[in-house]
């Protein structure tokens, strides 16, 4: 759901990936009603107009009338691509270019051999603040120290040996990393596409391989054609709604739904490789521990920065360039995007400087 507009993705028959308007070219109503099935065609609930997987209408019933052709009610389509197991839409009549991004993110995510993964659980979470301060939350770690300390077991603050902060220790470990990385050909150097995405491969916490309480794997059975654990975390950022750690064991995603201008659904995603037994492999608890702790404290910060902003008495303050530039990045791209989308700059608008 993007806003008040239903979407299906689907997997055709010949194994495509389609993305249709969730919206019946009949009377308008939702074709699918659950998150997530297999079905060999796709059916109206209502009138059962009947459609196949790539969206063309198959069956209407017989009393439309002369002159109904089923070649004119196909499903309407929706901007669709995929890479490395992410799909991307775009409800745009032109949608933004992100092929180049799209290459690179098929190489850096070829490790992990995505078509041979499986969701090992997932989590909903209603967090009672506007979107965006929960990704200005998540782009800065500047309040790590004082709020995560099941995450801090494992993740270092700085995500780059050039960062001001950033130790000799660090710098050390970095280049000791890299050099197995290279052996193993798993992409590591930064690449960044403007504003919207980023992706980067930076070490844990020096004796730790995953993101668990303990820095232990989470799942025994690593992902795609890895060998060694020690693969660090690649972060993988697409704005406006989702960031990613990827590591030898198993990866999470993380997607930011609006709902209202002051409620938010963050739905988090833990996978495993396909083969990977529960119970075995792996234990659901212990792989979700650190960003369940992680993401219900994040969502008691957001809400109480919502109370505050909501003060007539709030007025933004500055932000730090060495721990808060993530956070000016995503203003950066969102300010961009709406300055782009305005047209004529309306009379209420203006810019600030900073």
């Amino acid at each position: 759901q993007i806003g008040d507009n239903p979407i299906i993705v689907i997997r055709g028959a010949e194994g495509q990936i389609h993305a249709f308007h969730n919206v019946c070219r009949h009377r308008g109503s939702r074709l699918c009603v659950l998150d997530k099935g297999k079905v060999a065609k796709l059916v109206c609930p209502y009138h059962q107009w009947t459609y196949e997987l790539d969206g063309r209408l198959l069956f209407a019933g017989s009393e439309m009338g002369e002159g109904f052709d089923l070649k004119d009610y196909s499903l309407k389509p929706v901007n669709c691509k995929s890479a490395g197991g992410f799909i991307f839409i775009s409800l745009a009549d032109n949608p933004p270019a992100i092929d180049e991004f799209l290459s690179t993110l098929a190489h850096y995510m070829e490790p992990y051999d995505m078509e041979n993964t499986k969701v090992a659980v997932q989590s909903v979470m209603h967090e009672k603040a506007n979107w965006k301060l929960v990704m200005e939350n998540n782009r800065e770690c500047y309040h790590c120290n004082g709020s995560h300390p099941e995450l801090l077991n494992t993740l270092l603050e700085w995500d780059d040996v050039t960062d001001p902060r950033a130790s000799q220790a660090f710098k050390d470990q970095v280049a000791e990393c890299t050099t197995r990385w290279d052996k193993d050909n798993i992409p590591y150097a930064h690449a960044s596409f403007g504003l919207r995405n980023r992706i980067v491969r930076m070490p844990l916490l020096k004796g730790t391989v995953s993101m668990t309480l303990d820095g232990k794997p989470g799942c025994n059975k690593l992902m795609g054609r890895i060998t060694d654990p020690d693969l660090g975390s690649m972060r993988i950022l697409h704005l406006p709604h989702s960031w990613n750690h990827c590591m030898g064991d198993h990866m999470i995603n993380f997607t930011v739904w609006p709902v209202s201008a002051q409620e938010t659904i963050v739905i988090t995603k833990w996978l495993v490789h396909k083969d990977a037994v529960e119970g075995v492999d792996y234990d659901v608890a212990r792989l979700r521990q650190v960003w369940d702790a992680t993401n219900d404290q994040d969502r008691r910060l957001g809400e109480e920065n919502q109370r505050g902003i909501n003060s007539t008495a709030y007025q933004p303050g500055p932000y730090s360039k060495t721990y808060e530039f993530g956070v000016i990045n995503f203003l950066d791209w969102y300010s961009e995007r709406m300055l782009n989308n305005l047209g004529d700059t309306p009379a209420q608008l203006r810019q600030v400087e900073g």
